[in-house]
């Protein structure tokens, strides 16, 4: 989830199509990886693709609009905890009432967590993101340069 907000924000910040060598370099993955992603977000409509010559991706909505919600469905729901409970002996009595508190809180935390994802837009991290930007005196090529060199 942090990777393709990652690859949002940078495509938010350029003035065209970004392709997708140019996000996997950013990412330090394989274009293949970013087309696979960008794939479910474009059946979303959260992003376009261009194709040939100056083509690549653009954001297709408004960030204001777009949260951190609709990123997280648009890719699939992937599980939020990577805790989980013991299994090993599912008759004990014992076990299972761990679990069972154990599911109770995950889901509790997992119902907070999508909801602070409801209320995050794209354009709140841009903002965030742009305060940083100022903050640090550097100029976006200067931080992508400073941040993303292979």
């Amino acid at each position: 989830m942090s990777g393709i907000l990652h690859v949002l924000l940078h495509m938010a910040e350029q003035p065209g199509p970004v392709t997708s060598e140019v996000l996997a370099r950013a990412m330090d993955t394989n274009p293949v990886v970013i087309r696979r992603i960008m794939a479910g977000l474009r059946d979303q409509g959260y992003v376009r693709s261009e194709k040939g010559h100056g083509g690549g991706w653009t954001i297709a909505g408004d960030l204001n609009r777009i949260t951190l919600r609709d990123i997280y469905d648009a890719i699939g729901r992937p599980a939020l905890l990577s805790l989980g409970n013991r299994t090993e002996m599912p008759g004990c009595l014992v076990e299972q009432a761990v679990n069972a508190a154990l599911e109770r809180a995950f889901d509790e935390a997992e119902t907070l967590l999508l909801t602070r994802f409801g209320e995050v837009t794209l354009a709140a991290l841009s903002a965030d993101f742009h305060r940083r930007l100022v903050a640090s005196g550097r100029t976006l090529a200067q931080d992508l340069e400073n941040t993303h060199a292979s």
